[in-house]
């Protein structure tokens, strides 16, 4: 049964143009093209992956927050307390009032204290300043040197200035060492991050990241046993442009987005600011989300579907009838691409906030100065805990940015 499966999925009618088989694939006259079997190095290059960002974000990324000056808030801690404990790891941690109420009763605890307890459980759980710092900076290194090496890779190529050159003479298109290298880096780390998932900052598109990343790995593979290399290498080198700036900007992917065929990124994936904005460095931070979504907007939703996309679609059109894997790859280009309209909103929603002053500190159309700052859509906001602040008002008198206003120049004492 298995055999009979793995040979109706290899089917050359499914994968192949009409009239084409594997056999015409295979290496011959110094030609050398994808097989199915080079991906298996991907999986052990994925693992090596996770150990060379377990390294960076130790040795590389966590003095270099030192040294910008990336600071730990210090959060609360819930007191140990069974019953709540219990409500919040089995039932909700977002307790109804109704819930509230019957918690106080069975704990012993005042209704205000048990929301207190909650609040603080809830930041508890939250990821760290540091820990969204490394992954970003890891994120960063890897986008920036991946676009780099793919420029590298397609720029003196003709296809890259004309795209009727990426399906001259498919599917008989000889694979060079560089795509080889650019391929396999590219899924090992997308497999590296679907792997690390479940541990990294989880954001409200969990979901969105996830099936970025599994089309993306998808995408990927298809391309390359079914020798859409030179397709494969333009997509994901036009999705590096934008995720390495992702990662300075205060904005999302993504996503995971994303952080493919072949985007992450990502995102590819939004944090609540990324490495500039951890490190205090607002007004750069501005800046670069002016640059990131001026390049995710022209290079996700102008030149993909209206050039990319449109090459994949119409030109292998003049060369053979449509089949089952010319179908399969568009579709998930469109799952793509649908993607990246849902992050394009997310960005255009935090762009409206930061233009008209809407955003967490705005200051009307002063949108360069560094005391604004764009809270990303994608994260979860770090909670206040309002009635301490009103006790400690109680004792201290009014506060103004969490300190006590001064009197007559002088601080007001407990």
């Amino acid at each position: 049964m298995l055999q009979t499966l793995y040979s109706c999925f290899w089917w050359e009618q499914l994968w192949l143009p009409a009239n084409l088989t594997w056999a015409d694939l295979e290496d011959r006259d110094g030609r050398v093209y994808a097989k199915a079997s080079d991906l298996y190095v991907t999986i052990p290059l994925a693992f090596l992956f996770l150990v060379v960002r377990h390294l960076f974000e130790t040795y590389v990324a966590t003095p270099l927050a030192g040294l910008l000056n990336v600071k730990e808030k210090i959060r609360l801690k819930a007191a140990p307390n069974p019953v709540l404990e219990k409500f919040y790891a089995t039932t909700s941690k977002h307790p109804k009032q109704a819930d509230v109420e019957l918690l106080s009763r069975q704990s012993g605890c005042a209704v205000r204290q048990v929301e207190r307890w909650f609040r603080r459980r809830r930041n508890q759980d939250r990821p760290s300043l540091l820990k969204k710092f490394r992954e970003a900076s890891w994120r960063f290194t890897f986008y920036l040197i991946a676009f780099i090496a793919g420029m590298a890779v397609i720029v003196d190529k003709p296809w890259f200035y004309d795209l009727r050159e990426v399906w001259k003479g498919y599917p008989i298109q000889s694979m060079l060492p560089s795509q080889y290298w650019y391929y396999m880096i590219e899924l090992s780390f997308y497999w590296s991050l679907l792997f690390s998932i479940a541990s990294d900052v989880k954001r409200k598109d969990f979901k969105e990241q996830i099936i970025h990343h599994v089309a993306t790995i998808i995408l990927i593979s298809f391309s390359w046993f079914a020798n859409y290399i030179r397709a494969g290498t333009l997509i994901m080198a036009l999705h590096d442009s934008s995720d390495y700036l992702l990662e300075v900007s205060p904005l999302p992917a993504a996503p995971a987005v994303s952080h493919a065929p072949f985007p992450p990124h990502p995102a590819p994936a939004p944090q609540s600011a990324k490495m500039f904005n951890y490190a205090g460095w607002r007004n750069t931070c501005n800046n670069i989300f002016i640059v990131f979504a001026a390049v995710f907007i022209v290079t996700r939703l102008v030149i993909l579907p209206f050039w990319i996309m449109h090459c994949t679609v119409v030109y292998p059109l003049d060369l053979y009838p449509a089949f089952f894997g010319y179908y399969f790859f568009n579709f998930m280009m469109v799952v793509l691409q649908s993607l990246h309209i849902f992050w394009a909103y997310l960005i255009i929603r935090m762009a409206q906030k930061f233009i008209t002053g809407k955003a967490r500190g705005g200051l009307g159309w002063s949108f360069l100065l560094p005391s604004q700052v764009v809270e990303d859509e994608r994260s979860d906001r770090e909670e206040t805990d309002n009635s301490e602040e009103e006790e400690e008002a109680a004792k201290n008198g009014p506060l103004s940015n969490g300190h006590p206003v001064l009197n007559n120049n002088h601080r007001k004492t407990d």
